[in-house]
Parts: C-alpha cells; structure tokens; sequence
C-alpha cells in the first residue's frame, strides 16, 4: 500500500487522509491504523477534523510542518491535535487550550502517550491564566465556540510571531443563529484585518456545514 505525501506529514492512502502515527499502535480516536512497509499510518478523518476536511476540499498551503509550535485553542478530546502531533514530530509542540472538563480527560489519556502535547485547561478567552507557558507560536489552530470568535484570536495573537500562520475556524451558528453565515464570515475577518492578512479560505461542506476554514498570516 502507497502513501502518498501531499504536504509535509500529511499523505493520501487510496484517497484517504492519513499522518504517520507518531506512537506505533496506539490511537487517539476510533481512527484506522493502516501499516506501509515499516511505517504506520493513522487515517484521517475529514467529519472528525475541520483540517482535515479543509485538506480534502483544496487547501492550498500547509504551514504546519516538523518541529512546528503549534498553539491549539479548543482543542476538545484531542481528535485533531493528535494529528498535529504526527505532523510537527518529536521536537515540535502542541499547546492544547481546553475549558471543558470533561473533554480534558479525554485529552489528557491522547498526552500520555503523545509527549508533544500540553493539555491546558482554561478558558481561551482569558489568555493570562497560561501566558507564562506559551511563546514564539509558529500557528495558531482556533476552532472555538464563542460570539466572539475574532476577539478571542486578537487576544492570542500575542503567542505569535511575527509572519506566522492562524488557522481560524469561524462558527456563524456561535455567534448569530438569525444571520447568513456569509455575512458573519466577512465580519469576523474584518475585525481581525488590522493584525492578519487572509492568505486563503476553505469551505468544509460536505463535512461541516455553516463553517469557514480561514488561513490568516500576522502582519
């Protein structure tokens, strides 16, 4: 079986996502495990992950790549940070920002196996309860539910050097239920126009509906 790599770390198996597992045998999710020669593979699922889904649709550039510092803002139970992990390798790291207990316990049994990633349990919004463990972000991942989605990535965007990469997943139906998503889009890559320039946009139909997958880079 061929892997194929279609950006650094990322592959296709006979059409499918995958990132080479990090730590062999175990998984993070109820993803397959899929053996290529001497290397093993996790598949990548595009309805469990919004990277993944927005690779699937035509993602452009992959700027999260080895030894990446990678600051992820909601990071649930771990689906996507896991493979984050894969990507950015033994020397990379990936802070995990979560405020929900129950999904921290979750995330915590992913980090014991995967020592690239630090679980952090707080409200992302509140960037002061983790700044003294966080600096020199290479990529901010945000995929969070809240009405104030833009300001909650001006507030991190501190963690972040300059020229580097935001990956901002906007939620229209966490901000305003009565408007169309479209309009919420725009108005949430305005705000953050002043700090970010947008590099690209993804839809993640079919996988994700009423979303907006942005690449943003720091000016």
């Amino acid at each position: 079986m061929e892997a194929k790599e279609l950006f650094p770390g990322v592959f296709s198996i006979n059409g499918k996502l995958a990132t080479e597992n990090l730590v062999k045998g175990a998984k993070a999710y109820s993803e397959e495990l899929v053996d290529a020669g001497s290397k093993e593979y996790r598949l990548w699922n595009p309805y469990r992950s919004k990277l993944s889904a927005a690779i699937m649709n035509g993602l452009k550039e992959m700027h999260i790549r080895r030894d990446s510092k990678v600051l992820y803002l909601g990071a649930a139970t771990g689906t996507t940070s896991s493979h984050i992990s894969d990507i950015v390798g033994p020397n990379g790291i990936v802070y995990c920002i979560e405020l929900s207990d129950r999904n921290m316990r979750q995330l915590i049994k992913v980090c014991e196996k995967r020592k690239n990633i630090l679980p952090i349990l707080a409200d992302a919004g509140d960037s002061g309860k983790y700044e003294e463990y966080i600096s020199g972000c290479d990529i901010i991942y945000q995929d969070v539910s809240s009405r104030d989605q833009s300001g909650i990535l001006l507030e991190n965007s501190r963690f972040l050097k300059s020229g580097g990469y935001a990956y901002f997943i906007i939620k229209s139906q966490s901000i305003d239920v009565g408007r169309k998503p479209s309009e919420i889009f725009e108005q949430e890559l305005s705000k953050v126009s002043n700090v970010y320039e947008l590099v690209e946009k993804v839809t993640i139909e079919p996988y994700d509906e009423l979303h907006m997958f942005a690449v943003l880079r720091k000016r």
